[in-house]
């Protein structure tokens, strides 16, 4: 299997990225990454990124939590261990909110942190090798997958010569 190569076109300005990625994308160049030293507004837009599906699976632990809670709380105090608490009844609602809401809560966070890890696909053992050591200060790097016959250095550097760029490697 042949190794896969990219083209690394550097910039030192959010802007000039935006348009090298629009500029790229229009003439159907693979860019195979983005790398920001912070988030770029648009660039989710210009790279045609679909919105996750994190948020969704908060709202579906959460709404899990929230009943679990209210559930037990609801079972154990009308169920399995009745007390009478301060003259109010057995099954009190307004009693019952503030662990249902925490609950909810704990479990909306740790689904997202969970469904986080697992789609980023990060473990304890990953290793990055960064290819420009100052893309997490002040540089922003696009990735551009050469394994195309038509994608090479020159087209690149013909397809950008209108915009500033650092360096195209």
């Amino acid at each position: 299997m042949k190794k896969r190569n990219n083209i690394i076109i550097s910039f030192d300005d959010e802007v000039p990225l935006l348009q090298a990625v629009k500029i790229l994308r229009e003439s159907k160049e693979i860019i195979t990454d983005v790398l920001s030293p912070f988030p770029v507004h648009g660039l989710d837009e210009a790279l045609s990124i679909k919105r996750s599906r994190i948020p969704v699976v908060g709202f579906i632990f959460g709404a899990l939590g929230a009943i679990l809670a209210f559930g037990f709380q609801a079972w154990v105090f009308t169920v399995s261990y009745p007390l009478i608490i301060g003259g109010k009844p057995f099954f009190s609602v307004p009693t019952f909110i503030p662990i249902t809401f925490e609950v909810t809560v704990l479990f909306a966070g740790l689904s997202m942190v969970a469904a986080l890890l697992i789609r980023s696909r990060l473990k304890p053992d990953i290793r990055f090798n960064p290819v420009d050591e100052r893309i997490t200060d002040d540089r922003f790097v696009i990735l551009v997958d050469d394994a195309d016959e038509k994608t090479t250095l020159n087209r690149v550097k013909l397809l950008l010569s209108g915009i500033h760029t650092l360096e195209i490697r």
